[in-house]
């Protein structure tokens, strides 16, 4: 195991999230894409305008979690934050619709055919 880097720290985690371990309502998955919805305000923590400035466009989860060099749990804790004060929207991954998804009969086929090849 490495040691921890200056951004592993327990001591700043804990800060940074004010002490919570996990986001309340689970709204964030690792695809899901954020939004900013405001400029970042004065005083605001360093960390909610980092991502209210990345998330000018549509960023994922996973990307603000790379970009910030945060573990994804504590930017879900930063992202509930920002999301309960509007200051972002979330736009979840859309699900395929049964009807959407191609026949079982199909996808055989086609595996049969690939290891034909």
């Amino acid at each position: 195991m490495s040691p921890l880097g200056p951004d592993d720290d327990p001591d700043r985690l804990y800060t940074v999230t004010g002490g919570r371990s996990r986001a309340t309502g689970g709204a964030f998955d690792l695809v899901t894409l954020i939004v900013a919805e405001c400029e970042p305000a004065p005083g605001m923590q360093s960390e909610h305008v980092r991502i209210l400035e990345l998330a000018r466009r549509p960023t994922a989860v996973v990307e603000l979690s790379a970009a910030l060099r945060l573990p994804v749990s504590v930017v879900r804790i930063l992202l509930t934050d920002l999301l309960d004060t509007g200051r972002i929207t979330a736009r979840h991954p859309r699900t395929p619709a049964r009807a959407e998804l191609p026949e079982p009969d199909l996808l055989k086929e086609v595996l049969d055919a690939l290891h034909r090849l």
